[in-house]
């Protein structure tokens, strides 16, 4: 079972520079997403885990915390230090939290 942990513990680690991993689709991302976030589509997660430390905690965000808690599973099993951000990137823009967007010519 996935670690969670709260939008006021998951801004708190952002503003200090935590690596966040958005598990969302390419266009979900460029449409906002949480500042800094490295997209990784759930469905290469499995193929891309080997990129993430494991000497450092992982906050995996998807738009609700559905496909954030499964990434962070899988990720967990496989040595990462993963936490599933409960509310999701819904939750942090409802909150007035800030957002990124990318503008379509450089969303790949």
């Amino acid at each position: 079972m996935a670690r969670e942990v709260t939008q006021e513990a998951f801004a708190a680690a952002w503003a200090d520079g935590a690596l966040v991993v958005d598990v969302r689709e390419a266009d979900e991302y460029a449409a906002g997403h949480v500042p800094g976030a490295r997209p990784m589509a759930l469905r290469t997660v499995p193929t891309r885990c080997g990129e993430l430390p494991a000497d450092r905690p992982v906050y995996v965000i998807c738009a609700s915390g559905n496909r954030s808690r499964t990434a962070a599973d899988w990720m967990t099993s496989r040595g990462v230090d993963a936490y599933s951000v409960t509310g999701g990137t819904g939750a942090w823009a409802r909150a007035g939290r800030p957002v990124a967007a990318v503008s379509h010519e450089h969303a790949t």
